[in-house]
């Protein structure tokens, strides 16, 4: 049990409430515990013991908040909320929260109504969240297969003269006919030169022929997610393109060899920067990748300054890249999930050169 796991990590406390804000700042550790899948739950909030989970809901949510298997409160207005939450907090003397998400206006708003001590708890729960259950990891791999289609599909989506935008409005309209709810982020799509900035915001640039094409992009399926790229070149390519592009692609097969339960990321991160460095110094400018799940960033990752160690059930992104300003860029992108003896690779979109 999920509710269960996050106590196992926890400092004793006697509950923990999750209290979202509205959107953006809604905590998506709610969906977590609850197990709900639609609804938006805005300024609504859950109880979380390690037995299982009581929502308090708006009468906007209450048809999605019973879906689920969680006592349901239905509350019309803040103060009806905060009434129903002071009734059901009375008594307890420590409220775990989740900082890393919760408003400071939602906090000050539970201080007002509990005498309880409030700790931050926010690290058992990204512990928690870190490695999946079965069901976690069946709806990853529904996101992983259908951002896999799409990117398989991106050679014949090309024309010469269309412009990032047009190319990242293809990409979302496929992931969605294929079975995503949306994209899991904004879809990234970098042409020539703009392929240099990792993390660069589609434009109006058009396609030419010898353009770097970098698509960063995922899908999200009941609430989780996938995140991957594929660079590919479009009309002809230089020596130097072919070259970095294939450094990249032989830097990521070392990465994937190296992972498996137990192994420290940040061993991992060091071993592909070191054969990066090897041929382009310093064009390797960021990690080597993050956890995915609930979001696209879901807790940790492996990079100059992990602390990660790889455990069975994680899954992460695995994405080298190198970067020349100016001149473009290449990255790699996967999503893995760790077992006991490697990786089981749940994006399989092809990822040799492609010249198109």
């Amino acid at each position: 049990m999920r509710t269960k796991r996050i106590f196992e990590h926890a400092p004793e406390v006697d509950a923990i409430v999750l209290m979202n804000a509205t959107e953006p700042q809604v905590d998506m550790s709610f969906f977590y515990v609850t197990g709900l899948t639609s609804g938006l739950f805005e300024r609504c909030a859950a109880i979380v013991y390690p037995h299982g989970v009581e929502i308090v809901v708006s009468s906007l949510e209450e048809e999605s908040a019973r879906k689920g298997e969680c006592e349901v409160s239905v509350f019309a207005d803040k103060k009806e909320r905060d009434s129903i939450l002071r009734e059901k907090l009375k008594g307890l003397n420590s409220i775990g929260i989740n900082a890393d998400e919760m408003t400071y206006t939602s906090y000050l708003t539970l201080q007002k109504i509990t005498d309880a001590e409030i700790v931050d708890v926010s690290q058992a729960i990204r512990n928690a969240r870190l490695v999946k259950d079965a069901e976690e990891i069946q709806r990853t791999r529904k996101a992983c297969h259908i951002i896999s289609r799409v990117a398989d599909e991106i050679p014949n989506l090309v024309t010469e003269s269309m412009t990032e935008l047009e190319l990242a409005a293809e990409v979302v309209y496929s992931m969605q006919k294929k079975g995503a709810s949306g994209p899991s982020f904004p879809t990234l799509v970098c042409f020539g030169k703009n392929a240099s900035e990792p993390h660069h915001s589609s434009n109006d640039t058009p396609l030419q022929r010898g353009d770097f094409i970098l698509v960063d992009m995922g899908a999200s399926y009941n609430c989780y997610v996938s995140d991957i790229t594929r660079t590919y070149i479009f009309g002809e390519a230089d020596e130097k393109q072919i070259d970095m592009y294939e450094t990249v692609l032989k830097s990521q097969e070392i990465g994937l060899d190296a992972m498996k339960d137990g192994v420290d990321g940040k061993n991992v991160y060091m071993k592909v920067k070191k054969f990066l460095d090897g041929k382009y110094r310093g064009r390797f400018i960021h990690g080597l990748g993050h956890s995915i799940g609930l979001s696209v960033h879901d807790g940790e990752g492996m990079g100059n300054e992990s602390e990660t160690v790889l455990k069975e059930g994680m899954i992460l992104t695995v994405e080298p890249g190198l970067y020349i300003p100016g001149y473009g860029g290449v990255r790699i992108e996967d999503d893995v999930l760790i077992t006991k003896t490697g990786v089981d690779i749940l994006t399989d979109a092809k990822k040799e050169l492609q010249i198109i």
